[in-house]
């Protein structure tokens, strides 16, 4: 499976996402009754709602992107290079339209696939499901319903580190860390997405955050396959175009 899997005809992505509102008390009273629902089946310290409302942004029904990172691997005299861009900004919608347009450049390639770092779970379903929400028209790749498993282009690299192991969550900071990949230092982590978009406003930090993902997910399909990691000198940053 590994051999099959070329890294120049995929798309590797990552999302950020942040709960809906800033805080609890922004929900109309509709959406505190079934968030409060929701709330009882997901906290396992029995939180208040409230409390348990900073999860909120991992649910795409309570929750939004704030960015899209896409990365894509080709060859540049002779070695491998990648070129990675973001998606972000506080209008949903315009995110995925955007990313949308690039979905729709890259699904001309015939053996195009997304790949992403438990996308299968969460990245590639969420994209659907706020798509819908957001009244954007799925492009085709994320239009699964009906497909047979063969048709559905999609990568996972948590998959393929899990070898049927389905109990199993492995991070993508622990397999960088395994796989020895050098990483950037973060000055954030997930964990701190939701209080720089809401409190620091700072967007753009978030999608710097976001791109270093991707770089990851690149590398580490690299790993897998035995291959060498992309050299520093050959990794460009694009931002939002």
């Amino acid at each position: 499976m590994l051999d099959q899997i070329q890294p120049e005809n995929l798309l590797f992505i990552d999302i950020e996402t942040v709960p809906g509102y800033s805080d609890y008390e922004q929900m109309s009273d509709e959406m505190k009754f079934l968030w409060d629902k929701k709330a009882s089946y997901i906290s396992k310290q029995e939180q208040e709602p409230a409390e348990a409302y900073t999860k909120a942004g991992i649910y795409s029904e309570f929750g939004k992107i704030v960015c899209i990172s896409a990365g894509i691997v080709y060859q540049q005299d002779g070695e491998r290079a990648a070129r990675i861009k973001s998606f972000y900004g506080e209008d949903e919608k315009s995110v995925l339209e955007s990313f949308k347009l690039l979905l729709e450049d890259y699904s001309r390639k015939k053996d195009f696939s997304l790949c992403a770092h438990n996308g299968k779970e969460f990245d590639f379903p969420y994209l659907a499901r706020r798509m819908l929400i957001n009244s954007v028209a799925l492009p085709g790749i994320l239009d699964i319903a009906g497909k047979k498993p063969w048709e559905i282009r999609f990568v996972d690299t948590m998959e393929l580190w899990k070898f049927g192991d389905y109990k199993n969550y492995t991070s993508l900071e622990l397999l960088a860390r395994v796989f020895d990949i050098p990483t950037p230092k973060d000055d954030i982590d997930g964990s701190m997405v939701a209080k720089v978009y809401y409190e620091e406003k700072n967007v753009k930090r978030i999608a710097k955050y976001c791109e270093k993902d991707v770089l990851t997910i690149i590398q580490l399909l690299l790993r897998f396959k035995g291959e060498p990691v992309i050299k520093d000198e050959n990794i460009f940053f694009t931002g939002e175009e």
